[in-house]
């Protein structure tokens, strides 16, 4: 037997309903627009992950993550590392503050460091 796929796959909760006016709940979908890049305030911290490792944190990014991970991308370019997106922030290994800092002041993005 195979299993029907449909305009159903998106339901949560309720299998079944015998109330007339029962609506169901849809799996939300939509994800926040990103907000332009002057729009944008951005900070920059230098971390220490597990075994002494140091990684770049960009925090604070207001949009969708196929953005977050366009920038991030960008990002590992620029710097020249590695990277990830974790948790609705950028992670790049080593210590780029400065580099990550030029690139995005020169994209127009409101940017500082923070921390220590």
């Amino acid at each position: 037997m195979s299993k029907k796929k449909g305009k159903n796959k998106n339901r949560v909760g309720v299998v079944y309903s015998t109330n007339p006016d029962f609506e169901y709940q849809e799996n939300g979908t939509e994800e926040s627009e990103t907000a332009d890049a002057n729009q944008q305030q951005l900070k920059i911290w230098l971390d220490r992950k597990g075994g002494n490792k140091v990684v770049s944190r960009v925090a604070e990014f207001q949009g969708n993550a196929f953005d977050l991970a366009i920038l991030k991308k960008e990002l590992q370019s620029a710097c020249g590392s590695g990277g990830t997106v974790k948790d609705g922030e950028i992670l790049i290994q080593g210590d780029h503050r400065d580099k990550i800092l030029k690139y995005l002041t020169e994209k127009g993005y409101g940017v500082k460091k923070a921390g220590g």
